[in-house]
């Protein structure tokens, strides 16, 4: 049994470029990730055509976001998750709410959308910010454990959440007798997979890795990591619900055991390979003869987008307590639209919500959104800065207090801090 010759090349130029493309971004001090980015453009089929089968490749991409969410599941451990629930539950309902109103107002306003179903339905898609992008951004900055990090990671898990409810209602959006019952069937869904996720991750997962553990065998031990990323990230997608959620789910269930670093050292090549494949997949669905004709109706949308959405998500994240360089980084890191907007986008179309000339154009404004992400989060701490300094802001500032996420004793001392996680250290 051999592999396509032509998908062997996909992979091949795929990978390759991606890492030139990584390599000139790093030399001109930019995000790699805007390389992998510019390398799909230039590759795919609307750049030099030199990608045969895209299908494939963006196929091998969804594996990456599985990777990446499920090391961020190992790391974000449910002691974090808990101290974050608040605004990541509360935060998000009223963060995508907020948006979809918004957004359908402005849009039957302006005469963009036809009828009110419209107007949900853009709001919807515009509501959801990239949690690829965003990790990959904040895992090369070293951010994933801040404050703002994780104020960021736990609104982007419930959107993740959310999205499967939506892909749920917006078929029978129009039909208020189903809707009832999508809405009941998604959610029974939802709990279905929480019930058994909870019950695994309790009593079997735990005990299944520490038996493999014992085994010292780090190609049994990582086998049966990946078949759990995948495992679990397949039975969300049967679910209705997505990928990422159940990548996230399954890091999750390993976050508290011993072996938790081990699995996570284990799963980090395979991530940053294959999630790379995934930033070059969305660069391969930028057409830039359609930016071009279109370029400033698409930089119009993109600002507006990009900046309303920040001013959405900077009064929420004050009005759970967090200071204002939190909500200023937060609110400019998740102002984007997110990946998974091309799906909610499709349905769309193939519902007649919206025509093919404006799913091209929304899929542009997806693309440059997402590319500029890593430029928007760079910006926060320069303007976050600069907000401090404003006399007029000088006494909220002194009253507002940053709720602590990580907890460390008052009492120790003369204690020992071991640095890395090596085969000797997990023996001491």
């Amino acid at each position: 049994m051999t592999a396509e010759p032509n998908f062997v090349l996909d992979l091949t130029l795929a990978l390759g470029c991606s890492a030139m493309g990584g390599y000139i971004a790093h030399r001109l001090k930019q995000p790699a990730l805007l390389g992998y980015l510019m390398t799909g453009l230039i590759i795919g089929p609307f750049g030099l055509g030199l990608q045969t089968d895209v299908e494939q490749i963006q196929a091998l991409a969804e594996v990456g976001i599985a990777f990446l969410l499920f090391a961020l599941g190992v790391e974000f451990s449910l002691t974090e998750l808990k101290r974050v629930r608040a605004i990541a539950i509360q935060g998000s309902l009223l963060q995508i709410g907020l948006t979809t109103l918004l957004v359908c107002s402005v849009s039957l306003l302006s005469g963009t959308a036809n009828s009110p179903l419209q107007g949900i339905f853009l709001g919807l898609v515009l509501s959801l910010s990239s949690t690829a992008v965003v990790l990959k951004t904040l895992t090369d900055r070293g951010e994933t454990a801040t404050v703002h990090g994780q104020v960021m990671l736990g609104l982007l898990i419930s959107q993740d959440i959310a999205l499967g409810l939506m892909l749920a209602v917006l078929p029978v959006l129009n039909q208020p007798d189903a809707l009832e019952l999508a809405l009941a069937v998604a959610a029974l869904k939802f709990l279905l997979f929480l019930a058994g996720a909870i019950a695994l991750g309790r009593w079997v997962v735990p005990r299944l890795i520490q038996h493999i553990a014992a085994t010292e065998s780090s190609e049994l031990f990582l086998l049966t990591v990946v078949a759990l990323c995948l495992g679990v990230a397949w039975v969300t997608s049967k679910l209705g619900l997505s990928i990422a959620m159940g990548a996230f789910v399954a890091g999750l269930m390993i976050s508290e055991i011993d072996s938790a670093d081990q699995a996570l050292g284990k799963i980090l090549p395979l991530r940053d390979t294959f999630a790379c494949l995934f930033f070059a997949s969305i660069g391969m669905l930028i057409d830039p003869d359609l930016i071009i004709h279109n370029l400033g109706r698409i930089l119009e949308l993109v600002a507006l987008i990009m900046v309303g959405k920040a001013l959405v998500i900077l009064p929420i994240v004050l009005g759970f307590g967090y200071s204002l360089k939190t909500a200023v980084k937060a609110s400019f890191g998740l102002n984007q639209i997110g990946e998974f907007s091309f799906v909610l986008a499709l349905v769309g179309l193939e519902m007649g919500l919206i025509t093919e000339q404006r799913y091209s154009l929304l899929l542009g404004t997806i693309a440059i959104s997402l590319m500029l992400t890593p430029l928007w989060i760079n910006l926060a701490p320069r303007v976050a800065d600069w907000l401090h300094a404003l006399p007029v802001l000088q006494d909220y500032l002194i009253q507002a207090e940053e709720p602590t996420l990580l907890s460390v004793p008052e009492d120790l001392s003369n204690h020992v801090i071991v640095a890395g996680y090596g085969r000797a250290v997990s023996y001491t």
